[in-house]
């Protein structure tokens, strides 16, 4: 017999007993472990309420992961659960079998429900049918307060039915239940209800924080302390603000907005797109800083001399992975600046961005001999600068020592427009052809990119 035969058998077994609701739900006291994940499916494809209801009450896990069988949220078996929570909460004495501890309403658990369908022979040690020394009772906490997870993405439609319904849940019972959400994205939210959700969700859970829209420095300011809540943020990516009409405005908001930055010991990724408000006081920011990153990215905006020696010099960078600065100009800087700011991240750096950054050859010709020594970089990118040939050839020699450099990508050659602008594909031809040339000469294998929007080729 294969190892999937019992699952089948325990697939049939569940189907037989939802022919018989009251039946099934008098028997899940004594009902074996292995029936309740295929008897659950069968419940809720079959929207079976009653019993969904009851086998919330018995189940013999500690996690319910609900959102892994959920291609779109629907209201009926969500309102089925909760009414088996309620029943469950209000209860001081629970059923001898029931462990559920975590509602998980995130899009995971489909190995969990395909280890228990038949569908997986792989058994996940988390998933074992046997209690582990998290599934056990914690006896000395019985009255810790029940977790519901939840990936949140606020935007106007999302609160139609199933979250409006959650979170008018979620706001009755408080006091009994912790709302857990790791990633917060907001794309079109007004503040109030921004603030209203916020106000039910454990802020320190919060791991991941992406604002993607149109802000005004003024409702940032609002949303920092808040931000400052979430003591446990590794990721933070903040796009475009509006600045305010007032100089005194924004240094009042810029100060109140930067301060949020101590409380957030764990922040590992940061990026702010168009952060034009630091420009001329990144110090302030970075002063904030209480860790040191692995990702940086300060994207299209203006910085000025001393913001880009704030950076260089900042603890926070020595040990960063990752760096975009793209769309940040650098045709006016010293042009000491990003020699420095690269010496400081050799060592670690991983990924670098540098695309429409006003980069000249002078500059790239400044940095050849840094790049030659990141020997842990393995992504590059210069796309929207205006670099010659030459420049480019230098560039592919002194990065030819680079064992772990595998995607580049790299404007077109200025040699391939003509004196109006406008691109020759035989320039572009004759180019290409010079570079591979070099590549074959070096003889390391890489396969490099050249841009132009809207053309783009890969070739090796």
């Amino acid at each position: 017999m294969s190892i999937q035969n019992p699952l089948r058998l325990l697939n049939l077994a569940g189907k037989s007993l939802l022919t018989e609701e009251a039946l099934a739900i008098s028997t899940l006291e004594y009902l074996p472990i292995e029936l309740f994940p295929p008897l659950f499916m069968e419940a809720f494809w079959g929207r079976h309420r009653k019993i969904l209801k009851a086998l919330v009450q018995a189940w013999p896990f500690v996690r319910l992961p609900l959102g892994g069988l959920m291609q779109t949220p629907h209201l009926v078996t969500l309102q089925a659960v909760l009414d088996g929570l309620d029943v469950l909460l209000t209860q001081k004495d629970r059923p001898r079998r029931c462990k559920l501890r975590v509602l998980d309403l995130r899009n995971t658990g489909q190995d969990f429900w395909r280890m228990w369908s038949g569908s997986s022979v792989h058994v996940p040690s988390s998933f074992s049918m046997a209690p582990g020394a998290e599934d056990r009772p914690r006896t000395e906490q019985p009255l810790a307060p029940f977790k519901v997870f939840i990936e949140l993405h606020l935007k106007e439609r999302s609160m139609d039915g199933f979250l409006t319904c959650l979170m008018r849940w979620v706001e009755q019972r408080k006091a009994s239940i912790h709302l857990c959400c790791k990633k917060l994205r907001i794309l079109s939210f007004s503040m109030d209800k921004i603030m209203k959700v916020l106000s039910m969700v454990q802020l320190d859970c919060i791991q991941e924080v992406y604002v993607d829209r149109t802000w005004h420095l003024s409702t940032l300011a609002m949303f920092a302390p808040l931000l400052g809540q979430m003591t446990n943020l590794k990721r933070l990516l903040i796009s475009h603000i509006h600045m305010p009409d007032s100089e005194e405005q924004e240094e009042e908001h810029v100060v109140k907005i930067t301060s949020q930055f101590l409380r957030l010991h764990h922040v590992r990724d940061l990026h702010l797109e168009s952060p034009f408000y630091l420009e001329g006081c990144l110090d302030q920011m970075l002063r904030c800083l209480k860790t040191p990153l692995d990702n940086l990215g300060i994207t299209h905006c203006l910085l000025t001399n001393s913001d880009l020696t704030h950076l260089s010099q900042s603890p926070n960078i020595s040990q960063l992975k990752g760096l975009d600065l793209s769309g940040v100009t650098m045709t006016y800087s010293s042009p000491e600046l990003l020699p420095a700011l690269l010496e400081k991240v050799s060592a670690t750096l991983q990924e670098l961005y540098l695309e429409q950054s006003g980069i000249r050859d002078s500059h790239l010709e400044s940095i050849l001999h840094i790049l030659s020594r990141c020997f842990q970089l393995m992504s590059f990118s210069l796309r929207g600068n205006l670099l010659s040939m030459a420049i480019l050839e230098k560039l592919l020699r002194h990065t030819s020592g680079l064992p772990r450099l595998s995607q580049e990508l790299y404007p077109v050659p200025q040699e391939s427009f003509s004196s109006g602008g406008i691109l020759q594909p035989r320039r572009l031809s004759q180019c290409q052809t010079e570079l591979l040339e070099i590549l074959e000469d070096l003889g390391h294998p890489r396969t490099i990119c050249i841009s132009f929007m809207p053309l783009s080729t890969l070739w090796r």
